[in-house]
C-alpha cells in the first residue's frame, strides 16, 4: 500500500511539540529525532528538509521501525546526525511525511550570551568590591558630609560648651588633652571644650559642681587611661559610675590609648563594648595624629554639628540664639569700637604687639644693663600653638 493508499495519517509522537528550538554548540553532534506511529499497512517515507531544501548527504540519517502491542500499529524513527562544524550548519531542519511535519530551529550557540552573562557577573562583582572598598574608605567622610549638611543642630540649647572632658593629670593625659585633643577641636573645628582634671565621680556621687559643669555641656569626653583607672571610684565599683556617667551625659565618649589596651582590666572593656550602643569608644593609634585619620572623624560624628559662616561673620552658635548684646553684635549702631576684641568676629585671636625695647642707658663704672618695658606682659597671650602637635612625643603616648 503506497503513502497514498493509508486511510490514516500517522501520529507524530517526537518531537511532541512539532517544532523545537535548539542552541548546541559549534563543533558538537546534535542527534534530530523524528518518530511516527503508523496506523494500517502504510509505509512511511520522511523526508530531511534543510531551510527548505533537501538536507545533504553530509548528515547521516539512521532509520528504524518495529511494531506496537497491536499488529496494525507500528512506529517509525528516523534520526537525522547533524555534525555541526561550521556555522552554515545552523538553520531549520524539517521531517515531512506528506502533510505531517516537524522542525528543528538550530540557533547559533549563545556563547556570546555566556560571555555577556559572564562579563555583566564580572563586571557586578567588580562593583560590589569597589563600592565596599569605597564604603570603608570614605564612610567616615559621607556621614560627615551628611550630617554637616542636613544634620539637626543643637542650639538654643543654653549650653556653653560643646563638651565636658575628664582626664587625670597625669603626664601622658595632660599633654594628649592639652596639647593635642582641645587645640585640635576648637582651632581647627572650632568647638568649646570644658577640661577638668579632678575625679569625676568622688565617692561614686556626683557634686552639684559636676552636674552643673555637665549640664553646660552637649557631650562628656573621658580620656580612660590605665592612671584614670586608678582613680578611687573606678577601682570600687567601675560598673556603678559608668552607669552614673550615662545618666548624666548623652551617650559619653571614651578614648582610649591604643598601648594601653591590652593592659585593660578584662572587666572594664568586656563592661564598655556590651554598652556600645548607649556609648562611643574610641581608640587612639599611632597614626590618629593625622588630622584626616578616622578617630578626628568619627569623633566629630559624636559631637554636635557646627556651623562655620563666612569670614567676618559672628559665631554661629551665638547669632543663632538672637543675643542682642552690642559687644557679641556684629551690624549694631552701639557695637563694640574694637572689633579685635569682640568675641563675635572670627579674626586672629592670638596676636601678640611686638615687644617695645628701652633704650640702654650707659653707667660709670656698673656692666652694661638693658631696661625693658614690661608693662605689656599681662596682654600677651603665650598659650596658643599652632604647631602643638610637636610638644608631645610620640612615645609619650
Amino acid at each position: 500500500m503506497t503513502d497514498a493508499e493509508c486511510g490514516t495519517l500517522p501520529v507524530l509522537i517526537a518531537p511532541s511539540s512539532g517544532e523545537q528550538d535548539l542552541w548546541p554548540h559549534l563543533g558538537s553532534i546534535l542527534p534530530l529525532n523524528c518518530t511516527l506511529r503508523l496506523i494500517d499497512s502504510c509505509t512511511a517515507n520522511l523526508t530531511w528538509l534543510k531551510d527548505g531544501n533537501p538536507a545533504p548527504e553530509v548528515y547521516r540519517e539512521q532509520q528504524s521501525c518495529w511494531n506496537g502491542l497491536n499488529s496494525s500499529e507500528r512506529f517509525f524513527t528516523s534520526i537525522l546526525n547533524v555534525n555541526l562544524t561550521t556555522e552554515e550548519d545552523y538553520g531549520n531542519f524539517t521531517c515531512q511525511w506528506q502533510t505531517v511535519s516537524a522542525s528543528f530551529t538550530l540557533h547559533k550557540s549563545d556563547k556570546a550570551g555566556h560571555i555577556a552573562a559572564v562579563l555583566f557577573a564580572l563586571c557586578v562583582l567588580t562593583m560590589l568590591v569597589v563600592g565596599t572598598i569605597l564604603y570603608i574608605k570614605c564612610r567616615l567622610n559621607v556621614r560627615l558630609w551628611y550630617r554637616d549638611k542636613y544634620g539637626d543642630m543643637e542650639i538654643n540649647d543654653g549650653r556653653l560648651f560643646d563638651a565636658y572632658v575628664s582626664f587625670c593629670p597625669s603626664n601622658i593625659d595632660t599633654k594628649f588633652t592639652n596639647f593635642i585633643l582641645k587645640p585640635h577641636l576648637e582651632n581647627r573645628y572650632g568647638y568649646k571644650l570644658h577640661l577638668d582634671e579632678r575625679s569625676l565621680l568622688p565617692n561614686t556621687e556626683p557634686s552639684a559642681e559636676l552636674l552643673m559643669n555637665v549640664s553646660r555641656c552637649r557631650r562628656l569626653i573621658v580620656v580612660l587611661s590605665l592612671a584614670y583607672l586608678e582613680q578611687e571610684w573606678c577601682q570600687n565599683s567601675f560598673r556603678n559610675g559608668l552607669f552614673r556617667l550615662l545618666e548624666l551625659s548623652r551617650r559619653p565618649i571614651f578614648i582610649l590609648f591604643e598601648n594601653q589596651y591590652k593592659e585593660l582590666p578584662a572587666e572594664v572593656t568586656k563592661l564598655l563594648n556590651s554598652q556600645r550602643g548607649i556609648l562611643k569608644m574610641l581608640l587612639w593609634k599611632a597614626n590618629s595624629v593625622s588630622p584626616a585619620s578616622d578617630f578626628w572623624k568619627e569623633l566629630r560624628l559624636a559631637l554636635p554639628r557646627k556651623m562655620s559662616l563666612a569670614e567676618g561673620r559672628g559665631d554661629p552658635q551665638t547669632q543663632n540664639q538672637d543675643d542682642k548684646d552690642p559687644m557679641l553684635s556684629v551690624n549694631s549702631e552701639t557695637a563694640d569700637p574694637d572689633p579685635d576684641g569682640d568675641l563675635g568676629v572670627r579674626r586672629t585671636f592670638y596676636k601678640a604687639p611686638p615687644p617695645r625695647m628701652a633704650p640702654v642707658r650707659h653707667t660709670g663704672d656698673r656692666d652694661n644693663a638693658a631696661d625693658v618695658d614690661i608693662s605689656d606682659l599681662g596682654s600677651r597671650n603665650y598659650s596658643a600653638r599652632a604647631d602643638y602637635y610637636c610638644l608631645v612625643a610620640e612615645p609619650d603616648l
